[in-house]
C-alpha cells in the first residue's frame, strides 16, 4: 500500500491532519518545480491547505484530497502570475546577505549537477501553463486525463502543451533528445534544501 491509499483522510480535524503529515512534503516539492521558488512554494502550499482545511468534510467525502489541493496551489500561482504588482521588481540592486548565500548552496544541492541546474534554469523559462504541465506529467507521473482535470482543461490542450514545452526544452538545452520522461531525472529535482 503507498503512502497516498495509506493516508485515507477522515473527514474530521484528525483526518486532515494525518494526511497533511503524509502529503505535505511532497506537495511542496512539486509546487516548487511549478514556481522555482522554495519560500513562494511553501505559501502556495500553505494557502492551498489552509482552504481545503475550511472545507475538509466535503472534499475528503469526494475521496481525491489531493487533486483539490493540486488544483489549489496551481490556481493560487496563476493568480500571483496575474497580478500587476508582481512586475515590479523591487530586489534589484539588494546586497546578498547571509541568507542569500545559504539559498545558493542549498540550490546547488538540490540541483546538484549543472545539468540539472540547466534543466531547472530551462524550466523556468517556460510559461506557467507549460511547466505545470510537464510537472504535472513527469514530476507527478499524472496521466494525461489527470492533468486535463486537474488543470480544467481539455487532454488536446494538455498534449499540445506538453509537445511544446518539451520542445521548448530541448531548444534551450541543445538536446536532439530530451531525456525527461524516461530517465525520470525530475525525481530529484525536487528535492528540498
Amino acid at each position: 500500500m503507498d503512502e497516498l491509499t495509506a493516508a485515507v483522510p477522515g473527514a474530521d480535524e484528525a483526518g486532515f491532519r494525518a494526511w497533511v503529515a503524509v502529503r505535505r512534503e511532497p506537495l511542496r516539492r512539486s509546487a516548487y518545480l511549478i514556481c522555482l521558488d522554495w519560500h513562494l512554494a511553501d505559501d502556495l502550499v500553505q494557502d492551498a491547505l489552509a482552504r481545503t482545511y475550511a472545507r475538509w468534510p466535503r472534499v475528503a467525502r469526494h475521496g481525491n484530497p489531493e487533486a483539490y489541493v493540486r488544483r489549489a496551489i496551481l490556481n493560487g500561482y496563476l493568480d500571483l502570475r496575474r497580478r500587476p504588482w508582481r512586475r515590479v521588481r523591487l530586489d534589484a540592486d539588494l546586497p546578498e546577505t547571509a541568507a542569500d548565500v545559504a539559498t545558493a548552496a542549498a540550490l546547488e544541492a538540490v540541483e546538484g549537477t549543472s545539468e540539472r541546474a540547466r534543466l531547472v534554469s530551462a524550466l523556468g523559462r517556460l510559461g506557467p501553463g507549460q511547466r505545470a504541465v510537464l510537472v504535472l506529467r513527469f514530476f507527478e507521473d499524472l496521466s494525461v486525463e489527470q492533468t486535463a482535470e486537474l488543470l480544467g482543461c481539455t487532454t488536446g490542450t494538455v498534449k499540445s502543451q506538453t509537445a511544446r514545452g518539451l520542445e521548448r526544452l530541448r531548444e534551450q538545452l541543445g538536446h536532439d533528445r530530451l531525456a525527461l520522461a524516461d530517465s525520470r531525472t525530475t525525481d530529484s529535482l525536487g528535492s528540498q534544501p
